[in-house]
């Protein structure tokens, strides 16, 4: 476990990398190319500039239902700044790549104490937490959250995240293993008026469960893109 904490830390902390012999900043790139296209329908394409892509490790967690299913009761993940390496060879691997490191990561490692380490660093490369809060509008149920106010080059803007809802869903051209792609739409926060989860991996519960068992957390990866933001 102090291993892979230990990993993520140096990853994240390094100033540069090394892609393909390319040495290329770690975080902070210009996001004016950035594009979210060929989307399964009926996910419709972002109509503003991109405001952040970046790459997830964490859970989507699970809770069983009275029917023997597992019901989704919410995610938590840590975001990492993906928009240096978007126009690499590199990034289309990505996905791939990151899911295999964090798959093999210790079971008694939770995302929790992935966030909780990299706290302790002033860096860049995370852009922050992604969680589920209630409703800010009606005041029930819950939405998901990205979160960059505390970490990151959004550090200390109030207004850097976003609750929103899903507006679009579809499943995963990878495989049912993996976790529907999804677009949504800002119901509070100025970081986007558009969130995208793609390239997912991973994710899925098991299809039955006995009821009265345990909530379980899956782990995930999956890229996210935020359009249209104002922080």
């Amino acid at each position: 476990m102090l291993a892979f904490t230990t990993f993520l830390s140096l990853a994240a902390l390094a100033p540069l990398l090394n892609v393909s012999g390319l040495v290329l900043k770690r975080s902070g790139c210009s996001l004016s190319g950035v594009k979210l296209s060929n989307l399964p329908s009926p996910l419709v394409a972002p109509s503003s500039p991109a405001s952040f892509v970046g790459i997830a490790i964490g859970t989507q967690n699970y809770t069983c239902s009275s029917t023997g299913t597992y019901t989704n009761v919410g995610a938590l993940a840590e975001l990492f700044d993906a928009s240096c390496v978007y126009n690499t060879p590199i990034f289309s691997s990505l996905p791939g790549i990151v899911s295999a490191a964090w798959e093999i990561a210790p079971p008694s490692l939770p995302v929790s104490e992935v966030i909780s380490t990299l706290h302790g660093f002033s860096t860049d490369s995370v852009l922050g937490q992604h969680y589920y809060v209630t409703n800010p509008i009606t005041g029930s149920g819950i939405d998901p959250k990205w979160d960059f106010t505390s970490q990151g080059a959004d550090a200390g803007k109030s207004d850097a995240f976003v609750v929103a809802a899903k507006v679009n869903g579809a499943s995963a051209p990878t495989g049912s293993q993996d976790i529907d792609w999804v677009q949504l739409g800002a119901l509070t926060g100025n970081l986007a008026k558009q969130v995208y989860r793609v390239q997912t991996r991973l994710g899925q519960p098991p299809a039955s469960c006995t009821v009265g068992s345990k909530d379980i957390q899956v782990k995930y990866t999956a890229l996210y893109y935020g359009f249209g933001g104002s922080v």
